[in-house]
């Protein structure tokens, strides 16, 4: 069977989603760990002749949508999949209309938390579509292998579709793959040569990779990546409240990858782990192997997971940036929202990272919680100047479908027009609450972004560490679509 991953132009703004991370637009292009490792399961488990098509990635507009429908009307593929998340649902919707016009009965695959949650409306919306919730891989492999040999469909756990009489089936949920280092690594070779950047690493080649899948925290608000939203979503299906288990990969497989990585001349890896650092040992082993190549790094990690022990692997490994969901540096604030930290918590791990050399970037949520106002946002930009990170990155909170905070935010009728519709973290808010306004928080997010991204002091620190011209202009790039999108 021959399948086409595609990522299609953007029909519904001028800047496409993000779908990796998946609640924001892009602002620049990051690999889509999770859609290449779906494709090579495909490849190298299912056997299928396995493409991918990215229509955003050379840039957008009506050239994009020239080249998309030039593909089209060229290409023979047995069905089409798009990896979609809630930013891109209306544009995919858009995309799927366009792909029928030259392939009427070819089938369609969704997957991502766009799919997960939305289901129904895509199923409204469309024919010929198949929609596969949660984790993707296994439910892919059954589904493919059923479409190319005209099998039933009604036996396949974890998808959404409609039957033969039109009627929408949404199959019960598919428990959690409990080996993921049975999956193939990721299938880079299909990006085809195309060059990504991470500004904050400020070199490469550059890749990115997981070790681990979701996190076990109660933080009410929290879409730490599109999968780990799909996973969630899905599994809260017949697990209200709970969380899914953590998907952990073995230390030797990530040295098997990270080994292979290197033997390609690959030399800056960005982790897309919600959370990176679980304790000492894993840690350690992992850091072990990236010092033992010479290879630059960042992650995600938690504050209250920064011990001495890690800052210093973290300071001797070449990592250059540790990610710190902080969200405020008020304690009522970080207590109503469940992120199980203290403000003490932050000072103390930004401390031992200083310590070691390691670069710090705190991100910032502007309404996560009924008791912001603008004296606490103000005094959370003011704390983390005094500091002195190596970068502040403010958003502002989305009450996300499948999360508590929109539970929450649905029943106190704090949601614009009482309906959720998807919004870009970095520029907009649909939520009026008690102490603050939508206005007032958007106004917020602009005067601390210009605050803090225009500083001479900012921008002489990163000047500084930049190793080549292109990786200047990529960052510079990416900071003008953060502030003036």
């Amino acid at each position: 069977m021959k399948l086409t991953f595609l990522v299609p132009p953007c029909y519904d703004s001028a800047q496409p989603a993000e779908r990796s991370a998946g609640c924001t637009r892009i602002v620049y292009p990051m690999i889509n760990i999770y859609e290449l490792t779906a494709a090579a399961t495909l490849r190298d488990i299912g056997k299928h002749t396995v493409g991918y098509e990215d229509f955003v990635f050379e840039g957008t507009g009506k050239n994009s949508e020239r080249r998309f429908e030039e593909f089209l009307s060229n290409d023979r593929a047995d069905a089409y999949l798009i990896w979609t998340v809630n930013l891109s649902i209306e544009s995919d919707i858009h995309a799927i209309s366009i792909i029928r016009r030259y392939h009427p009965s070819v089938p369609v695959i969704l997957c991502g938390p766009g799919g997960t949650y939305f289901y129904r409306k895509i199923l409204d919306s469309t024919s010929g579509v198949y929609i596969v919730r949660g984790e993707p891989e296994l439910t892919l492999l059954e589904l493919t292998e059923a479409l190319s040999n005209d099998k039933p469909l009604a036996d396949i756990q974890g998808i959404s579709y409609r039957d033969e009489n039109g009627e929408i089936r949404s199959n019960p949920s598919r428990p959690l793959n409990p080996d993921i280092d049975a999956l193939p690594f990721p299938a880079r070779d299909l990006l085809r040569g195309r060059v990504y950047h991470n500004p904050k690493l400020k070199t490469g080649p550059y890749t990115t990779m997981f070790t681990s899948r979701n996190c076990p925290y109660k933080c009410i608000y929290c879409v730490p990546s599109s999968l780990t939203f799909a996973r969630e979503i899905e599994y809260r299906r017949d697990h209200p409240g709970r969380k899914p288990t953590i998907g952990f990969r073995s230390v030797e497989s990530v040295a098997r990858e990270i080994d292979m990585l290197a033997s390609e001349g690959v030399k800056a890896i960005g982790f897309m782990d919600d959370n990176f650092i679980w304790n000492e040992e894993r840690t350690r082993s992992i850091c072990d192997i990236l010092r033992r190549h010479d290879i630059v790094w960042g992650c995600q990690a938690r504050v209250d997971a920064i011990t001495e022990p890690i800052a210093k692997m973290l300071g001797e490994s070449n990592c250059r940036y540790v990610d710190l969901g902080i969200e405020s540096f008020d304690d009522a604030i970080l207590a109503y929202i469940k992120k199980g930290i203290t403000v003490a918590d932050i000072y103390r791990a930004v401390e031992l990272l200083k310590k070691y050399n390691v670069p710090v970037k705190l991100n910032v949520l502007i309404g996560s919680s009924p008791l912001e106002t603008r004296e606490t946002v103000n005094h959370t930009l003011r704390e983390a100047k005094r500091l002195e990170v190596d970068q502040v990155m403010f958003n502002i909170v989305s009450p996300f479908p499948g999360t508590e905070y929109y539970e929450i935010c649905q029943k106190n009728g704090w949601i614009k027009g009482n309906e959720y519709r998807p919004t870009d973290v970095q520029h907009e808010s649909i939520l009026e609450l008690p102490q603050i306004s939508s206005q007032e928080m958007e106004r917020l997010l602009v005067q601390n972004n210009l605050s803090y991204f225009l500083s001479p002091k900012f921008i002489f620190k990163q000047l500084r560490r930049f190793s080549s011209w292109s990786e200047f202009v990529a960052s510079a790039k990416a900071i003008k679509l953060k502030l003036f999108h």
